[in-house]
């Protein structure tokens, strides 16, 4: 992949607002036909970015904030058994 800019490259907007990605920064980029972008607006210009999962980042916050809590994960699981049943026992009651 190169370091950071490439020379300009020219592509069309067609009549539904699609672009073609050139297939050589697709293939630098790893982005294939299932890849979803960020499109940011900056001033005049279109800033074009891979869009990443937040899987792992998310997960990280999640065990962050488990910490600061004094929460483990059998306790999360309890919790949630806890409401499924009360969730339960509420909609048997509205039925």
């Amino acid at each position: 992949m190169r370091d950071f800019a490439t020379a300009p490259r020219s592509t069309r907007v067609r009549v539904r607002g699609q672009i073609t990605i050139p297939r050589d920064i697709r293939e630098e980029m790893n982005l294939d036909e299932l890849a979803t972008v960020n499109l940011f607006r900056v001033g005049k210009a279109l800033l074009l970015t891979p869009k990443r999962l937040q899987r792992s980042s998310l997960a990280k916050k999640v065990e962050r904030e488990m910490k600061r809590q004094g929460l483990s994960l059998e306790d999360l699981l309890a919790d949630l058994r806890a409401q499924r049943k009360r969730y339960l026992e509420e909609a048997g009651e509205k039925d």
